[in-house]
């Protein structure tokens, strides 16, 4: 259910911002937007006509790393048959705006949503994916880079085809959906971590777990220039938990030493569960 929800949240959101303000953001649908304005062709037969050979190629080349999971690779099959589909379906939508920025920063928030939606169930709605995949396979580039590779052809294409200053917005669009897609798999709740050195290292750990009511990890360290033994107190709090844990450490102990972190994602007793 999520797989089709996340995969036609994304062609809902391709054909209201992104096609018809010819923003190629990378991906088979970047690809369908150029072939769409420079030969007629319609977008969701492009992105058919490349996704499923793609799909095909996957099951030949990656084998296990794509059917290792039998769900994956049907979920993936899902997305990669239905996104296309939805596209189709929605042709005819007027466009959401015609400003290219606010269709670039809201279409990447679509897709982002999408693609998050998508991820979150373990799946994929295949495309430039597994052709990174592929080429990441028999190549020695790392994933990442050829993600980024292909993604940058795509919009170089485009920089080709609309205008560099288009180019500028699938860039937008293209870094607007990564960090959605972030915020959907980790969500807003960044937490602190809090690392603490103190000469009251006892005190100052029942005090966490009583006061502050959180547990505490003990880690062992040693001084750089005493090369003495220093226990380092590791402790994870909400955001609104920084400031009482930081008065209770200092009452305790006014010289202290507290290096505070932002985490993304905790996971385990107290925290989201996994």
């Amino acid at each position: 259910m999520f797989v089709l929800l996340g995969s036609a949240l994304v062609a809902v959101s391709f054909n209201l911002f992104l096609l018809p303000n010819q923003i190629a953001s990378g991906g088979v649908s970047g690809i369908s937007t150029i072939t769409y304005n420079v030969f007629g062709i319609e977008p969701a037969y492009a992105q058919w006509a490349l996704n499923i050979p793609l799909f095909i190629a996957g099951i030949l080349l990656l084998g296990g790393s794509l059917l290792g999971s039998v769900m994956y690779g049907m979920k993936t099959l899902a997305g990669t048959l239905f996104l296309p589909y939805v596209v189709y379906l929605t042709r005819e939508l007027e466009p959401a705006t015609t400003d290219p920025l606010l269709a670039a920063i809201f279409g990447g928030i679509g897709v982002g949503l999408g693609l998050g939606t998508v991820f979150r169930t373990h799946a994929s709605t295949g495309g430039t994916d597994l052709a990174a995949q592929i080429f990441n396979k028999y190549t020695s580039i790392s994933l990442g880079v050829s993600v980024f590779v292909m993604d940058g052809l795509i919009v170089a294409t485009s920089a080709a085809v609309f205008g560099f200053e288009f180019a500028l917005y699938a860039l937008i669009a293209l870094f607007t959906t990564g960090k959605t897609i972030d915020i959907v798999q980790i969500g807003f709740g960044y937490s602190k971590q809090v690392l603490i050195i103190s000469e009251k290292e006892e005190a100052v750990k029942n005090a966490l777990l009583t006061k502050v009511d959180r547990g505490v990890t003990k880690l062992n360290a040693f001084g750089g220039y005493t090369d003495d033994e220093r226990p380092v107190l590791m402790c994870v709090v909400g955001r609104n938990e920084v400031t009482k844990l930081k008065r209770v450490v200092q009452e305790i102990d006014s010289g202290a030493f507290m290096i505070v972190n932002d985490t993304s994602e905790v996971l385990g007793e107290g925290f989201k569960k996994v």
